[in-house]
């Protein structure tokens, strides 16, 4: 019987997890620079949990979370997204009461029950940040001054950041209003499910990729229009700052957020080379959701990147591979065991170092030496044993010199410091 993969969710291969670890070593060090702290939090949680934060009338709520009963009939959920269950640890483990800010962040995997697609998975990478504690649009702008070093720093130019504000609990019960009685006068034009969420989740349907949809909402109300003085003050603040920071935006009126959650602030990083999952980075304010969640009142803002859309942007060819210092072709048992003792003295030193494991002719070991794109390759066989000496190729000179067993560790951690292998472009 074969037993293969789950539809959806993807084995991360050897040739391309270097992509991978640059995107996540990457957002460490940049994350770390304007003072985030990792956390992690299980990847299951109460369904509960979900349902509260994300709202019940969401497509993730009702069509697309992994939710199952455990041996004691607990409803447990793989977790759709990352901000809801480090909220439920920020609350659970007090961690406003050791700092009143909190700025946190994360990365693993999610799991959503979709159509898999192009940048669209059942289980999907996120890394994502949050910044708890904070009110002043000051912070609205740092977080996306980091987003924009982020993109930078990987080398991803093709996005832009469209910006939008959703209000708060003050402003937005009219705005929704409006926007359902717009919606009421062009139910006959709009899909099945914007149908349903013109009276559930009525948003949402501004956020529709079907055309028809686009269409018949065209002109439908803003909520930049119906800002209390309040929203509208803090978004002009966050322009203001943005512009001061030299970061380009776009105020985007139709853009909105999947979650219910979100209030105030809110933006993507948008491409035009994924197709229709434009969205690489998406996030904004969720001032209510802490206190919603049993916390106390204190607001929040985040983002989350998807990393497999992040890796169709930033291909493995577009990285440097670092070449392997040295490979060591030995032929016989005994050179093999010497090799071996030697290997692992190198790589207790630092140094990269591979060898052939079973017993191949020379050439076979060259040749695999050269897979590795080895700088020198080092040789030793039973003539070289019995005169303890060894050869060691340039393989980019094309010339080898013989080095004595007599303090061989030092000799090559010498050399090899010295000609330090450049990264070579894929």
């Amino acid at each position: 019987m074969n037993i293969t993969g789950i539809k959806g969710m993807n084995d991360i291969l050897p040739g391309e997890i270097a992509t991978w670890q640059f995107l996540e070593q990457e957002a460490h060090r940049i994350f770390q620079t304007y003072g985030f702290t990792e956390i992690r939090v299980p990847v299951v949680e109460k369904t509960e949990l979900f349902c509260r934060s994300i709202g019940e009338t969401t497509d993730i709520v009702e069509k697309e979370m992994y939710t199952f009963s455990d041996k004691s009939g607990n409803s447990l959920t793989l977790r759709p997204e990352g901000t809801a269950p480090v909220m439920r640890s920020f609350i659970q483990q007090k961690l406003h009461a050791q700092d009143p800010v909190s700025k946190l962040y994360y990365m693993g995997p999610m799991f959503r029950y979709e159509r898999p697609q192009k940048g669209r998975y059942r289980q999907f990478h996120q890394i994502g940040v949050e910044a708890l504690g904070v009110d002043d649009p000051k912070i609205d702008a740092q977080i996306l001054a980091m987003l924009c070093d982020y993109f930078n720093s990987v080398g991803i130019d093709d996005v832009e950041l469209h910006i939008n504000s959703l209000g708060c609990k003050e402003c937005r019960p009219a705005y929704r209003q409006a926007l359902i009685d717009y919606l009421q006068d062009r139910l006959g034009e709009l899909c099945s499910d914007c149908q349903r969420r013109s009276q559930t989740n009525p948003l949402r349907v501004l956020d529709c990729k079907v055309p028809a949809c686009q269409d018949a909402t065209v002109t439908a109300p803003s909520m930049l229009e119906h800002l209390c003085g309040d929203c509208d003050d803090h978004f002009k603040q966050v322009k203001d700052y943005l512009q001061g920071l030299g970061i380009d935006y776009t105020v985007n009126a139709r853009m909105v957020r999947g979650l219910d959650y979100y209030s105030k602030t809110t933006f993507e990083m948008v491409t035009g080379s994924l197709g229709s999952q434009n969205a690489v980075a998406a996030g904004g304010r969720y001032d209510g959701l802490i206190a919603d969640l049993g916390g106390p009142a204190l607001p929040g803002i985040g983002f989350a990147m998807g990393v497999e859309r992040l890796v169709l942007m930033k291909s493995a060819d577009q990285l440097a591979e670092q070449r392997l210092p040295l490979f060591l072709a030995a032929m016989g048992q005994q050179a093999s065991d010497r090799a071996f003792l030697l290997m692992a003295t190198l790589q207790r030193q630092g140094l990269r170092v591979e060898m052939e494991y079973s017993s191949k002719s020379l050439k076979a070991q060259m040749r695999r030496a050269g897979k590795f794109g080895a700088r020198f390759v080092l040789i030793l066989g039973e003539e070289e044993l019995a005169r303890q000496m060894v050869v060691l190729r340039d393989m980019d000179a094309g010339t080898q010199q013989e080095l004595s067993l007599v303090g061989l560790e030092e000799r090559l951690l010498e050399l090899l410091n010295e000609t330090e292998p450049e990264p070579v472009a894929g």
